[in-house]
C-alpha cells in the first residue's frame, strides 16, 4: 500500500460513497469542533458578504480526515457560490489548471486537495491567478512565442494539505488565512457520531456513541467509518441497536482495540518489541518486517503511535516506549531503559 492509497481513504462502494457525502456538514453551524477555526471563518465569511466580495484565499492544513474538504464545501455554501474540486496530483500540466480557472464564475470556490503536490510549472501559473486574477498564456514556441494575459473572475482558492512543510514559501504566503485543524477530543467525536447515526437511521445509545468515539483516533472520518461497521455488526449479531457492549464487541471483531489501534499498529509495536528487543531499529527495516511501504509507515501509522507515547523517533532509529510494552502485555527488558534517552 502506497502513502497516497493509505491517505486517500476513498471507498469504491457507491452506496457508502453516497452515505459519506450525506454525512458531511453543509453549513458552518453544523460543523462540530475546531472552535477557533470556526470563529475565524465566521468573521472572514461575514466580512466578505458585507462587502459583496469573494472570500480571500484559504489554506487548511492538518492530518487526513479532519474536515478540510468539508470546510471547502461549507465556504461555498455559506457564500452561495459554485464549488469546483480537484487535487494537486490531477493537475499535471499548466493547461489543466488554465482550463479550470477559465471555467470559473465570479465568486466561485476552487478547492485543490493535497496542494503541496502541485508541479512547479502549474504553481507558477497559479501565482498571478491568485494575486491579480489574471492568467498568462504562452502562444507558440521558440523565437516566435508570445505571451498574452487573460482576465479571470474573482474566485476563492481553498487549498488543503497534510504536509505544510512541503509547500513553497511563495505559495503559502499568497493565502489570506492559513489554519491548522487539530485532532478532535472525545466529546466532539461523540457529537459527530450521534449526528451521523441520526442521518443513517442507526439506533444508538450514549454508551455506544462514546465507545465508537473513544476508538476513533481523534478523527471524524474514522469515527463515521467505525460507526458503519458497528451498525453492520449490530444488525447481524444483535438487535440492531448500538449499545456500549455491542460497539465494543463489533470493534474488537474488526480489529480495533480499546485505544483505537488496528492490526498494522499492533504489528509495528510487536515487531519493535518482540523481534528487535525494543529497538532502536531503522525505518526501512521496520517497514520491511511488517510488509508496508516506508512512507506509509512514517506518514500514516507512526503519528498516532507517537501521540500515544508508544513510539519514539531517535537518531539511531525507532524505539518502543514503556507504554508499548504495557499495551502488548509484555515486560520491558532492563536493558531497554537506556533506549528511552536520545543520548
Amino acid at each position: 500500500m502506497t502513502r497516497e492509497e493509505a491517505l486517500a481513504a476513498v471507498t469504491t462502494d457507491p452506496v457508502e460513497a453516497a452515505e459519506e457525502a450525506t454525512l458531511r456538514p453543509r453549513r458552518l453551524d453544523e460543523f462540530v469542533g475546531q472552535a477557533q477555526l470556526k470563529e475565524h471563518l465566521e468573521i472572514v465569511l461575514e466580512a466578505a458578504r458585507r462587502r459583496g466580495q469573494s472570500v480571500d484565499h484559504l489554506l487548511f492544513a492538518g492530518p487526513p480526515g479532519l474536515g478540510k474538504t468539508s470546510l471547502s464545501g461549507i465556504v461555498a455554501a455559506e457564500m452561495g457560490v459554485g464549488l469546483r474540486v480537484t487535487s494537486g496530483p490531477a493537475l499535471m500540466r499548466a493547461g489543466d489548471l488554465a482550463a479550470l480557472l477559465t471555467d470559473l464564475h465570479d465568486g466561485d470556490v476552487l478547492f485543490i486537495d493535497e496542494i503541496h503536490r502541485l508541479g512547479r510549472q502549474v504553481e507558477e501559473v497559479l501565482y498571478p491567478a491568485m494575486e491579480d486574477f489574471q492568467l498568462d498564456i504562452v502562444l507558440g514556441k521558440g523565437p516566435a512565442a508570445r505571451s498574452i494575459r487573460l482576465d479571470l473572475p474573482r474566485f476563492t482558492l481553498v487549498g488543503a494539505t497534510t504536509r505544510t512543510g512541503l509547500l513553497t514559501g511563495p505559495l503559502r504566503d499568497r493565502f489570506g488565512l492559513v489554519a491548522r485543524l487539530d485532532h478532535y477530543p472525545v466529546a466532539d467525536l461523540v457529537e459527530i457520531v450521534e449526528r451521523a447515526a441520526r442521518i443513517l437511521g442507526v439506533p444508538l445509545e450514549a454508551g455506544g456513541a462514546h465507545e465508537v468515539a473513544h476508538r476513533s483516533r481523534g478523527t471524524p472520518r474514522i469515527a463515521n467509518r467505525l460507526l458503519k461497521r458497528v451498525r453492520d455488526f449490530a444488525e447481524v449479531r444483535g438487535d440492531g441497536t448500538v449499545t456500549q457492549a455491542t460497539a465494543a464487541a463489533g470493534l474488537a471483531l474488526f480489529g480495533v482495540d480499546d485505544l483505537g489501534l488496528d492490526k498494522v499498529d499492533r504489528s509495528v509495536l510487536s515487531a519493535l518489541c518482540s523481534r528487535f528487543g525494543g529497538g532502536p531499529v531503522g525505518l526501512s527495516t521496520l517497514a520491511v518486517s511488517i510488509g508496508e511501504e516506508t512512507e506509509t509507515l512514517e506518514d500514516v501509522y507512526e503519528p498516532f503511535l507517537l501521540q500515544l507515547g508508544m513510539l519514539k523517533r531517535t537518531p539511531r532509529g525507532r524505539v518502543a516506549m514503556p507504554a508499548a510494552w504495557q499495551h502488548l502485555g509484555l515486560a520491558a527488558p532492563q536493558a531497554a531503559a537506556v533506549l528511552f534517552d536520545d543520548q
